[in-house]
C-alpha cells in the first residue's frame, strides 16, 4: 500500500565518502547516500557560522558590560600601588574629574531618557470560539463528505490523517467551509477575521484599562487573508485608535509571524519609547481551506483552525510593576535562499483551479535545518557558561572528525517550552531531537489536542495553558520556538517578572 505525503518523509545523508582506489573511475570522488524517513537528526553536527553569529549577538548586546571587569581590574592594581601621599598630589584632581562625569553621566541619561529600555509583555489574551463551532474528527470527516467537494481517496486521507493528528473533539472551524461548492467569499472572510481578532483584543484592553488612543504601534498578522481596507485598518476602525498610529498589516509568513511581530514591534518600540504596541495574531480559516482531491493541499483542512491572539507590548518603565513577562531574546532564521525551503509551503492552484495551501514531503527535513541553524544561533544567548565550555571542549578536542559533538543541554536554560502545535509526529520528533521531557511537551500537546493548528497564534495559547495550570513562577524563563513558510524558524525568550495566577479570561478555563 502506497504511503501517504503525510507519512513519508525522505531525507537524503551523505554517510560514505572517498576516492575509488581501482578501476575505470580511479582517482574519482565516491559517495553513498542513505535515505531515512522522519525528522533529519539535526543535532548530529553545528555549523559554526551559526556558533559565531550566537556570539556576535552576545557581543554586541553585552559590549559594554564586559570591558566593566577589565577597568576595575586595571583600576584595582593602580591603587594598590599608591600611597596616600602619592594619591593625595597626583591623583586628586583626577579622581574630582572622573568623579564629575560620573556624576555628569548619570544626569544626562536620566534626564535625557538615555539608559536602555526593556520590552514588556503587559498583558496578553487568546480568542475562544463560541461552543457551536465546536467540531469532532467525526463531524469533520461527516460534513466533509456531504459536502460534495472531495473523492473516495480524499476522504480516506483526511480520515488518516485525523487519526493520528494528535487533534482532540474539541476545536473550532466555522461550519460555512463544508457549503457544497464553497469558494472564499469576501465578507465570509472578514466576519471570521473580525470575530477572532476582536473577541481577542477586547479582554487585555478590559484588564489592563489601556485608553485605545493610548496605544502607538499596531501589528496585525495573518497568512492568506489581505484584504482592502487592511486587517489592521479594520482593528483601528474598530477601536478608534489615534490617527498617528504606526500600523503595520503582516502577510504571507506563516505561522512564525507571531514572532516576526514580536520583534518589529520590540524595534518600532526602542524607536517610540514610552509606548505601547499591540499585536494580534490571526488566521482565517475559511480562506485556508480547500476543496479539491490534491493530498499535499489536504493537510492544512486537517490541521488549521480558529485561533487568535492580542498581546500588549509596552517599554514604559512604569509599567514593569503589573507586567507578566519581559523580552529577553529574539532569533529569527529564515532559509527561503534554499529552493527546496522556499518551495515547502506555497499557496497555489491545483489542475482544477482551487486554491490552497501545499505542504511538500520536505516539509519535515526542511524544518529541522532551519530549527538546527536557529538554536545554534540563539544557545550562546541562552545556555549556561558550564553548557558552553564542555561545547567548545567537544569542538576544539573531538576525537574524531567523525564523533559528534557536545550537544548543549537546552533544559537548563529554560524552565518552560513552547512549541508550535503542527502535529503529534512533527511534536514527537521535535522532542526527541531536542532531548526534551514529556513535562516541557505539556503545553504544545494540550493546544494541540484542544485547539488544534491555530498558525502563529498557538504559541500564546500554549502560554495561556502554562499559566492556567499556575506553571509560571517569578524567574521562570519561556522559550516559545514556531516555523513557518519561507522557510523560517523563529524564537523569543521571555522571562516572567513576577508568579502568574489564573484568570477567568484564560482561554482554558473550562479545562
Amino acid at each position: 500500500m502506497a504511503r501517504s505525503p503525510q507519512e513519508e518523509y525522505l531525507s537524503p545523508e551523505i554517510v560514505n565518502r572517498g576516492v575509488e582506489g581501482s578501476g575505470p573511475y580511479a582517482g574519482s570522488p565516491s559517495f553513498s547516500v542513505r535515505v531515512h524517513r522522519g525528522l533529519p537528526n539535526f543535532l548530529s553536527s553545528v555549523n559554526l557560522k551559526y556558533v559565531k553569529l550566537g556570539y556576535g549577538y552576545l557581543i554586541n548586546h553585552g559590549f559594554y558590560f564586559a570591558w566593566l571587569p577589565i577597568l576595575l581590574l586595571v583600576f584595582g592594581t593602580q591603587v594598590g600601588k599608591l600611597t596616600w601621599d602619592v594619591f593625595h598630589l597626583e591623583y586628586y584632581n583626577l579622581v574630582n574629574t572622573l568623579v564629575f562625569i560620573g556624576f555628569l553621566s548619570l544626569f544626562l541619561y536620566v534626564c535625557l531618557d538615555l539608559t536602555p529600555r526593556a520590552t514588556y509583555l503587559v498583558d496578553f489574551a487568546c480568542y475562544l470560539p463560541p461552543n457551536d463551532l465546536k467540531i469532532t474528527r467525526d463531524e469533520y470527516l461527516e460534513l466533509a463528505k456531504k459536502s460534495g467537494q472531495f473523492n473516495e481517496k480524499a476522504l480516506e486521507f483526511q480520515q488518516r490523517v485525523l487519526k493520528t493528528s494528535g487533534i482532540g473533539d474539541e476545536t473550532y472551524l466555522p461550519r460555512v467551509v463544508f457549503r457544497p461548492g464553497y469558494t472564499k467569499d469576501l465578507t465570509v472572510g472578514r466576519e471570521e477575521a473580525a470575530s477572532s481578532m476582536f473577541g481577542a483584543v477586547d479582554e487585555p484592553i478590559a484588564t489592563t484599562g489601556i485608553r485605545p488612543k493610548d496605544i502607538r504601534i499596531l501589528i496585525v498578522n495573518c497568512r492568506v487573508l489581505n484584504t482592502t481596507p487592511s486587517l489592521s485598518a479594520m482593528v483601528i476602525n474598530r477601536y478608534k485608535l489615534r490617527h498617528t498610529i504606526q500600523s503595520y498589516n503582516l502577510g504571507g509568513m506563516g505561522c512564525a509571524a507571531g514572532i516576526t511581530a514580536v520583534d518589529l514591534a520590540d524595534d518600532l518600540l526602542k524607536a517610540y519609547p514610552g509606548s505601547y504596541a499591540l499585536i494580534v495574531s490571526t488566521e482565517v480559516v475559511s480562506f485556508t481551506w480547500y476543496g479539491g482531491n490534491e493530498l499535499d493541499m489536504l493537510l492544512p483542512n486537517c490541521f488549521f483552525r480558529m485561533g487568535a491572539a492580542a498581546v500588549l507590548l509596552s517599554n514604559n518603565r512604569l509599567e514593569r510593576w503589573r507586567s507578566k513577562y519581559q523580552l529577553n531574546h529574539v532569533v529569527r532564521t529564515h532559509k527561503g535562499m534554499d529552493d527546496l525551503s522556499y518551495k515547502s509551503i506555497q499557496l497555489k492552484e491545483d489542475a482544477g483551479g482551487k486554491q490552497g495551501l501545499s505542504v511538500s514531503k520536505d516539509v519535515v527535513e526542511v524544518g529541522g535545518h532551519a530549527l538546527k541553524a536557529n538554536i545554534t544561533t540563539l544557545g550562546p544567548l541562552v545556555l549556561p557558561v558550564s553548557e558552553q565550555l564542555h561545547f567548545f571542549k567537544s569542538l576544539v578536542w573531538k576525537k574524531s572528525s567523525s564523533s559528534k559533538p557536545y550537544i548543549p543541554d537546552y533544559k537548563l536554560a529554560f524552565e518552560h517550552v513552547c512549541i508550535l502545535a503542527t502535529s503529534r509526529k512533527a511534536l514527537d520528533e521535535m522532542q526527541k531531537n531536542l532531548d526534551l521531557t514529556d513535562e516541557y511537551m505539556e503545553a504544545s500537546r494540550k493546544t494541540l489536542e484542544r485547539f488544534g493548528n491555530t498558525s502563529s497564534s498557538s504559541i500564546w495559547y500554549e502560554l495561556a495553558y502554562l499559566e492556567a495550570k499556575s506553571k509560571i513562577k517569578k524567574g521562570d524563563r519561556v522559550w516559545q520556538l514556531a516555523l513557518g513558510s519561507g522557510f523560517k524558524c523563529n524564537s523569543a525568550v521571555w522571562k516572567a517578572i513576577r508568579t502568574v495566577k489564573h484568570h477567568n479570561r484564560n482561554p482554558w478555563k473550562e479545562n
